[in-house]
Formats: structure tokens, C-alpha cells, sequence
């Protein structure tokens, strides 16, 4: 789930994601062209409900990729997501468009 939050002046926008308990995950990180993919993603919190959330302030009027990486080790989308697009391994990134 994606919640998208203007300021005054409509010049960034503070995204949350969210990824619902049904994704049975202990860990969750959130990785796309905000955080530098590998270099710098943005661990999510965990709720006792098994629900994650992070929030990241983005310039507006742009595009952005982005993943979750569950456990280290899956990959998924966020199924809200504006659109999707291809990528370089052969899956689908998410996009968000704010």
C-alpha cells in the first residue's frame, strides 16, 4: 500500500510504504532509485501483526523505481504501484509516480 503525502508547496511528497502481513517476512527492506538500490536501502519496521512500513520524502514530478527485498533473499513488488517496468533480470520493477 502506498500513501502519498504533498507538502505546502507541492514540491516533495512523503511516501509511505507498507506491505501487508501476508507477505510472512521477518525482515523487510525497501531498495530503488531513492536509496541507491545496493548502496543505501531503507529498512522497513516491522508491527507485531507482521506488517512493515517506511517513509521517504521524494521530489515531485518525477518517477521512481523501487522493490521490497523480504528476508534478504526475495523480491517482490507492491502491488498498488502506479505502473511497472521491465527490468535487467528478467522481472518487473514497481513504479511510483509523485
Amino acid at each position: 500500500m502506498l500513501t502519498k503525502k504533498y507538502s505546502k508547496d507541492k514540491k516533495t511528497c512523503k511516501v509511505t510504504f507498507e506491505l501487508p502481513a501476508a507477505v510472512e517476512a521477518k525482515t523487510a527492506h525497501l531498495h530503488g532509485d531513492f536509496t541507491d538500490w545496493e548502496k543505501a536501502p531503507k529498512k522497513m519496521r516491522r508491527y507485531e501483526n507482521g506488517s512493515f512500513k517506511a517513509s521517504a520524502t521524494l521530489d515531485s514530478g518525477k518517477r521512481y523505481k523501487f522493490r521490497y527485498l523480504l528476508d534478504g533473499e526475495r523480491w517482490e513488488n507492491d502491488w498498488q504501484a502506479d505502473a511497472y517496468v521491465p527490468n535487467e533480470f528478467d522481472s518487473e520493477d514497481s513504479i511510483i509516480e509523485v
